[in-house]
């Protein structure tokens, strides 16, 4: 696995970096890319998040806290200049395997510094039972990303005020802190977080790729689609059915149904569940037209495995969603 190098030291806003993993899909031939980024303080949101619903945005305001959205799924996080935010590239469609891959891999090289270190099913990686790393993943042509967090250290009031967690979370969780489910290297360790960053880069890579100055002025054209307002506030259509749902091991979902006649005319599903499908063409188009029923919902979407395109979500579970 070859570590990607950008050729200055700069801090740059969230979106460059998202925009660097998508340059290294689209433009570098190596099966296996890595690189790690700081940020100043940033929450960032899944695809499919509604952002209202997850962030304290007068904090975020309040506090010179960015704001973006990314392309994969997952739950919102956030990252500031005391921890490290890995993205990992490789060539393969096959994004479940990849992500397991990844984790397993990020679990071992953690290991290696003696760290009582294990992954869950879902998307975090654990230090003594608390959660040290959150990931998410998306899919493009031929490659599959995988990024995420690492919990040097961190500012603990900025990330419990700038996120909103959802009152199923806070059940879910028996209304705990998060201080009581997360932990950070800087606990665990008596190395800088260069020291560790080193460390990453040593064990993790053979070998680096460096960026040139072309390269850096594609991925700012790339940055582009990250900053325009009708992404980062996603699309919320106007619906007559509203639901909520946390469904363990799936996540949590929002479904919005704009009905006529009793006709689905527009579907949205928000959360922070993980598409490792293509929802628009797979389910969403489908649903178009079809009466809100469960029996003309089932047969609409015979043939489809929805687990194929929302990770762990049976077909049965999708039906629960739309009616239960």
């Amino acid at each position: 696995m070859k570590y990607l190098k950008l050729p200055d030291g700069k801090t740059r806003i969230l979106p460059f970096y998202l925009a660097m993993e998508e340059y290294a899909a689209q433009i570098i031939g190596e099966d296996d890319i890595f690189f790690m980024w700081q940020v100043e303080p940033t929450v960032i949101f899944g695809r499919n998040q509604l952002i209202e619903n997850e962030v304290n945005l007068d904090y975020c305001r309040e506090h010179g806290i960015h704001t973006y959205r990314r392309k994969s799924g997952g739950g919102c996080v956030y990252a500031d200049m005391s921890n490290i935010m890995f993205s990992y590239i490789t060539r393969s469609d096959n994004v479940q395997f990849t992500y397991a891959a990844y984790t397993h891999a990020v679990v071992a090289m953690l290991k290696g510094l003696g760290l009582n270190a294990s992954d869950t099913a879902r998307n975090d990686i654990l230090i003594d039972g608390l959660k040290v790393s959150g990931n998410a993943f998306y899919h493009l042509p031929g490659r599959s990303i995988v990024h995420g967090t690492m919990l040097y250290d961190t500012d603990m009031a900025n990330m419990m005020n700038a996120i909103t967690p959802s009152a199923a979370k806070l059940q879910a969780n028996g209304v705990q802190s998060v201080r009581n489910h997360i932990t950070t290297l800087s606990q665990h360790l008596g190395i800088s977080i260069e020291e560790f960053k080193d460390y990453v880069k040593r064990t993790m890579c053979s070998g680096e790729i460096e960026l040139g100055p072309a390269d850096v002025a594609k991925i700012e054209d790339i940055m582009q689609t990250y900053l325009k307002p009708e992404f980062i506030m996603g699309s919320n259509p106007r619906c007559n059915v509203r639901r909520s749902v946390r469904i363990e091991g799936c996540g949590e979902f929002e479904v919005a149904l704009e009905l006529y006649h009793n006709v689905i005319k527009r579907i949205n599903i928000g959360g922070d569940y993980f598409l490792v499908g293509d929802f628009d063409s797979g389910i969403a188009k489908r649903l178009e037209g079809v009466p809100y029923t469960k029996l003309d919902v089932a047969r609409a979407l015979a043939g489809v495995d929805v687990s194929e395109i929302i990770m762990n979500l049976n077909n049965k579970q999708f039906i629960h969603l739309l009616f239960d």
